[in-house]
């Protein structure tokens, strides 16, 4: 039997200006072939950077205009690499569909739900405006959206990111294409949302008897998923096998270092292999540091709320309580890990408490406590010393750095304003020794934010935060956005830095077996209240509540079945 789609000896390259009289090309896909079934579900699996994605947007070829393809991609018997313009608008979002990574920046800010799901079908199938109405709330319904009729006059902005995703697979399913792509659906999700996105893509493959080409960097969701994983690094396939086979017995050594990079729930080393780690057989470190449990108070947190007015009718207001009263110690030299699904305040806690929220309105109560001081009650002068002594880490590494500022000037900036090395000479020092200890060299001073990786800029947004010499860092979700390898050397020199530093950490995150490799207590958060507090040995192995035995049920584990055995997610 034919596959459904067939990529043979496919090479991308991007032309990228002349030099010297050439035009210079970067070889990003270098000769890939695999296939996918009719009813099958084909992973693409690598780091950031080895080609899974351009290998996807190759398919319908949604790549920039200075991408030149060659090979074959026969979809259905058909070369989509020389369909025209006209026979790929007819192909895209009817026979073959996306959901790509960031809901909120594929659907249409200004376009109500209704409009983006009715688009396709009265563009492909010919339906009135009516009809369409009716079965995108068909479709609505069957992507598990509540009140799909009500949500259907929403905006993007009013949904939550798992919602958002929902509508995109809406969008993706409204002509029933053969071939859905999902390039990283479930990245900036919270465990328990990406479980629940994995589980409606695996349901509706089945009843729409469509085929999937799931694209992601964490073999921990491809395992509960897929059927066969190609496993791509540097533009080339690694390894092709069977699910089983590629957790069961991988044969490259990449494939076998993707495995062991992640953190586990069950395991708990000092130090997460990296890449090379594995590949250069280098074993990983397994002696944990012993912290001391008396080790000084630098933050208490008592009864920490923050609550936001929401507009209610033409002229009312009403009070939403993001967090209801927060309270716990962090100790020099600790971690406290705060976990919670999309929603639970953990978040708007980590911000309430450096004071980050309190212009948006709303109440900004209780206390916090560092070096005997109340944050939330100091202003002028005191609170602008104080500022430097607690730092803060947010998600995404690609905002949070300033596009028009060289790296130099972003690490000598907050320098200046505090006042910092005696001149300009020293902190410029300052600045590449703070560069080389987070692993980048002296070079990267003259650079611009836009030519590094995610977590290059994640690293320089740690040096940033580490040139005001700080006690307390705040890290918002610090790794979530960045592929499993890069992942585990950020928490590597997140360990590396407090052991030499002394830096004391709040580790907020949706995701269970990051916070236990690198923290030492566990705050659990639902519905802005603290539903559970423990160790976090303690907690892991014997939670005490539902909510958080459902988050640690929802983290993802690979493959678990047997060959030949039926599998559900």
């Amino acid at each position: 039997m034919s596959p459904l789609l067939s990529i043979q000896d496919l090479k991308v390259a991007f032309r990228m200006g002349k030099e010297g009289g050439q035009m210079q090309r970067a070889l990003a896909v270098k000769g890939i072939s695999f296939d996918v079934p009719e009813n099958g579900t084909v992973a693409l699996v690598g780091e950031s950077g080895s080609g899974k994605s351009v290998t996807a947007m190759s398919i319908l070829n949604l790549l920039p205009s200075n991408a030149e393809r060659e090979g074959r991609i026969l979809f259905q018997g058909r070369d989509l690499l020389r369909a025209s313009t006209r026979e790929l608008q007819a192909v895209r979002g009817k026979d073959i569909a996306c959901v790509f990574q960031d809901p909120m920046s594929s659907l249409n800010p200004v376009f109500d739900v209704a409009t983006q799901i009715c688009e396709p079908l009265m563009k492909h199938l010919g339906m009135s405006r009516c009809q369409a109405l009716v079965r995108a709330e068909e479709l609505l319904h069957e992507v598990g959206i509540p009140e799909p009729k009500r949500r259907l006059r929403a905006y993007p902005h009013e949904m939550s990111g798992g919602q958002q995703q929902r509508v995109m697979i809406a969008v993706a399913l409204a002509c029933s294409p053969r071939l859905l792509i999902a390039d990283e659906p479930t990245t900036a999700l919270d465990v328990t949302i990406q479980r629940q996105v994995m589980e409606l893509l695996a349901r509706l493959k089945d009843s729409h008897k469509m085929s999937l080409l799931f694209i992601s960097h964490d073999l921990g969701v491809v395992g509960e998923i897929s059927d066969r994983v190609v496993v791509m690094r540097h533009g080339q396939v690694r390894e092709t096998a069977p699910v089983e086979q590629i957790f069961n017995a991988p044969q490259d050594a990449y494939t076998k270092a993707l495995l062991a990079c992640r953190p586990s729930l069950t395991e708990n080393p000092a130090r997460l292999m990296v890449i090379d780690d594995h590949i250069a057989g280098r074993a990983a470190s397994t002696a944990v540091k012993a912290k001391d449990a008396n080790a000084p108070v630098v933050l208490e947190v008592t009864g920490l709320q923050k609550s936001f007015w929401l507009k209610e009718g033409l002229f009312g207001r009403r009070e939403f309580k993001a967090v209801k009263g927060v309270s716990f110690k962090l100790r020099r030299g600790h971690t406290l890990g705060v976990v919670g699904e999309s929603g639970s305040g953990k978040t708007t806690m980590g911000l309430a408490l450096l004071r980050l929220h309190e212009q948006t309105g709303g109440t900004l109560a209780g206390q916090v406590l560092f070096d005997g001081q109340d944050l939330l009650k100091m202003g002028g002068a005191d609170w602008q010393r104080m500022r430097r002594r607690i730092q803060v880490v947010f998600q995404n590494p690609y905002a949070s750095l300033n596009p028009r500022f060289s790296i130099g000037q972003t690490l000598r900036e907050p320098m200046e304003i505090h006042g910092i090395g005696a001149d300009t000479a020293e902190r410029e020092a300052l600045a590449i020794a703070l560069l080389r200890k987070v692993g980048l060299d002296e070079a990267a001073m003259a650079k611009y934010p836009h030519e590094f990786s995610g977590g290059q800029r994640q690293r320089i947004a740690i040096a940033r935060c580490l040139t005001l010499q700080p006690e307390v860092l705040v890290l918002d979700e610090a790794v979530s956005a960045l592929d499993v390898s890069v992942q585990a050397q950020v928490l590597n020199l997140l360990k590396d830095l407090q052991d030499e530093f002394g830096l004391s950490y709040i580790f907020i995150s949706h995701d269970l077996a990051v916070v236990k490799f690198i923290s030492d207590e566990v705050l659990v958060m639902q519905n802005g209240d603290v539903v559970e507090q423990a160790a976090t040995g303690d907690l892991i192995a014997a939670p005490r509540q539902d909510y958080t035995r459902r988050l640690l049920g929802a983290v993802p584990r690979g493959y678990v079945g047997r060959p030949g055995e039926a599998r559900g997610i």
